[in-house]
């Protein structure tokens, strides 16, 4: 369900032009709300949708992708990225990809940004547009 919620997503351009709006150094930067604020964003479902915990699937390196939730059961279109192995996230957050290229220099850049007390970067970080090369869902 995290898979095909974020490239559905991703194919219909809501993340387009949407910001970052948590950046903590040393944990992981978060986005998916289309308000760019952090408090909005819904599933393609309509609703919230349950976890996927994988044991197999684990927050242990730069660049996990997983989907940001509220609790048990209440993943709608926010994700984060990590910044480093996060153990503490095993378990309560669903790993659904990595990042592949950029780990190494985009998200450096990115957490090394300043930030404000509420973690929002000073200098806005934005998804731009999302290009889908390869959709393994696609038949």
């Amino acid at each position: 369900m995290s898979v095909t919620n974020f490239l559905a997503l991703c194919a219909s351009s809501y993340y387009d032009d949407t910001a970052f709006h948590r950046n903590v150094k040393g944990f992981m930067v978060q986005g998916g709300d289309p308000t760019s604020k952090g408090k909005g964003g819904s599933s393609i479902y309509g609703a919230d949708f349950e976890d996927e915990i994988r044991p197999t699937l684990r927050h242990n390196a730069r660049g996990i992708v997983s989907m940001a939730n509220r609790g048990p059961g209440t993943n709608g279109s926010q994700f984060f990225i990590t910044y480093t192995a996060c153990p503490h996230l095993d378990g309560k957050n669903t790993v659904f990809g990595r990042v592949l290229e950029g780990a190494d220099t985009t998200l450096d850049a990115m957490e090394a940004l300043e930030v404000d007390k509420k973690y929002r970067s000073k200098e806005a970080v934005k998804i731009l547009r999302v290009s889908i090369h390869a959709n393994p869902l696609a038949g």
